[in-house]
């Protein structure tokens, strides 16, 4: 059976800590200057090196040739503490998960008052010290106020602020960090090195990923890649099988697919996606991952190759080609979209629901209000689409934003000339009676009916009228009543060219 890779690689000096400068130069300087002082608070994520550094400072207290910086290795006491080493009495790890009532805390008092077995000092290393209770935290108040000379405190935490304010008065806080991906690659390269690995592209960023900055995940999960290695080469595909991230090529589908406009193509790879096993929520990170990526490409332009180095150099081509495709100010849009999504997704019953929603909101166009990317977006756009042929919404039109002009009593009149013109263009023309030679300025057609002289009205069989006898546009004559009735019958059947002569000459009326 073999040991945990974390466990064999597991620091004894503090040169070779990674990632806590800011926390192992202080210490050295300390050391160098015999200027340790009695209690240390160590707070920070899990794995990235609380527990580690307090059992390097207790060997660094207690070698033969120290207190020093660096421990020799050769002492009993380096011997004990160093990586498989069998532990030494005099430094007592306590696990406050389990052990932290105030009985607990009585004993270690009690504990504290006996010299060491053989060191110099006796170093009390209390792990998850925020699970120790108020009492057990009053009960020890008093020992870290002023504790002998031969005993040191070390207190180990992930939750600082759960320790009593008068304890974290009583100590020297060092605050410990995640380890960055820069400086946590190469060292994740040579322990592959030394293991004999072979490692493909694009593994130790997937590797980095999954440990989540902290140095004792990212072994671990190197440690099962290994484990199930049958030639000594890690693979991607086998890598990305394992830890249930979405292939890159999937992402490239996905990303070129939205930023043409591709609807069908997208949920083709939803599609492909869901059938396949994998996850939505872990889909829509590793796109939002992605877009944060291209957004970083399009925005930093050469200076990007050192923000991503770990990524591939045949990636970093093609994820060139995507941002210009997509332009900076898209790419912010769908990134903030997406993680909308993904905060959305937190505790939602159907998240394939929420990806294709998602997916929807990218590909819908959105009028933006300001000035184009580029010129391709200016001459190009096809209203209601994204990008390319076969994708986005339908064009919809816009309804009357109001510009024209309303139908009023001007159309009114306007429809009415129209439509008398239309009337007399298809009936033919009527018969009328001249006009009496000494009233010529009567009007005879259009004119409504007044009392006639006698002889002055029309005989049975009139002549038309001729282009040099149209009746002038005057006001009517007072109707008066008629005296036969062939007058009234006459009178009846021109009656409709009387109002519609009325309404002509009438304005203030019929306005």
């Amino acid at each position: 059976m073999t040991t945990a890779l974390y466990r064999r690689y597991r620091p004894d000096t503090f040169a070779h800590v990674i990632g806590q400068d800011h926390v192992t130069e202080p210490l050295r300087a300390a050391l160098r200057s015999n200027r340790v002082t009695h209690a240390y608070l160590f707070s920070g994520p899990r794995g990235c090196g609380k527990t580690t550094s307090a059992r390097i400072l207790a060997r660094c207290l207690n070698c033969e040739q120290g207190p020093t910086e660096t421990p020799c290795g050769t002492c009993d006491s380096c011997k004990e503490l160093s990586t498989g080493g069998p532990g030494s009495l005099d430094v007592v790890e306590i696990d406050a998960a389990s052990h932290g009532g105030v009985d607990d805390a009585r004993e270690l008092r009690e504990r504290a008052t006996f010299a060491p077995v053989r060191d110099r000092y006796k170093v009390f290393i209390i792990d998850e010290a925020h699970m120790v209770t108020t009492q057990g935290f009053n009960a020890l108040l008093k020992l870290v106020e002023e504790p002998p000379d031969h005993v040191k405190f070390v207190f180990a935490t992930t939750e600082p602020e759960r320790v009593i304010g008068t304890i974290r008065s009583r100590t020297h806080h060092y605050p410990f960090r995640l380890v960055p991906p820069d400086v946590l690659e190469p060292y994740l390269g040579t322990l592959c090195a030394e293991e004999h690995i072979e490692v493909g592209d694009g593994v130790l960023p997937l590797v980095i990923r999954a440990g989540g900055g902290s140095v004792r995940d990212t072994l671990s999960v190197l440690d099962q890649l290994m484990a199930g290695t049958t030639q000594g080469t890690l693979d991607y595909h086998q890598t990305v099988a394992l830890l249930g991230y979405t292939d890159s090529a999937l992402l490239d589908q996905s990303v070129d697919a939205l930023a043409g406009g591709d609807g069908a193509a997208i949920y083709r790879v939803v599609e492909r996606m869901v059938e396949s096993g994998h996850d939505p929520r872990r889909f829509v990170e590793d796109l939002l991952q992605r877009l944060r990526d291209l957004l970083i490409i399009a925005v930093a332009g050469d200076g990007a190759e050192a923000v991503l180095s770990g990524v591939p150099a045949d990636q970093m081509e093609r994820m060139q080609v995507q941002a210009k495709n997509w332009g900076p100010r898209h790419l912010s849009r769908a990134a903030n979209l997406t993680d909308e999504a993904l905060r959305a997704m937190v505790g939602a019953t159907s998240p394939r629901l929420q990806l294709e929603l998602l997916i929807g909101r990218i590909l819908i166009p959105t009028t933006g209000d300001g000035p184009a990317t580029s010129t391709v977006e200016t001459e190009s756009a096809i209203p209601g689409t994204v990008g390319m042929v076969g994708g986005g919404a339908p064009f919809e039109p816009q309804p009357n934003s109001g510009n024209e002009e309303s139908f009023g009593a001007a159309q009114a009149r306007a429809e009415l000339e129209r439509k008398r013109r239309e009337r007399a263009e298809k009936v033919p023309e009527t018969k009328t009676p001249p006009a009496e030679k000494n009233h010529e300025n009567t009007p005879v057609e259009e004119a409504a009916p007044s009392m006639p002289e006698e002889n002055s009205w029309p005989q049975t069989a009139t002549p038309p009228l001729g282009d040099e006898e149209t009746p002038a546009q005057e006001s009517p004559v007072a109707a008066t009543p008629a005296k036969t009735g062939r007058d009234s019958d006459m009178l009846r059947g021109r009656w409709n060219e009387v109002v519609e002569h009325l309404a002509s000459i009438s304005r203030v009326a019929w306005t």
